[in-house]
């Protein structure tokens, strides 16, 4: 467990994470990270997109079903 102190940055609240929580979080500045809220009324935060996933498993299932499409458009 990490514990993190909220703190005010300008109008807004935040916390400061500390270095090896970013490195286990494969994250780097700029980039998003997402605050996903459980079932159980929990959160977790993390690298990880969940919209990206499904963008991916349509793009999954176009590949699939138009596979000779693309092999012969790929040509």
């Amino acid at each position: 467990m990490v514990e993190l102190k909220v703190r005010k940055f300008g109008n807004s609240l935040g916390v400061v994470l500390p270095k090896d929580v970013i490195n286990r979080l494969h994250t780097k500045d700029g980039e998003p990270l997402f605050l996903i809220e459980a079932p159980d009324g929990s959160y977790r935060l993390t690298s990880y997109d969940p919209a990206f996933e499904k963008k991916m498993a349509k793009a999954e299932d176009i590949i699939s079903r138009y596979r000779n499409t693309l092999h012969t458009l790929a040509k």
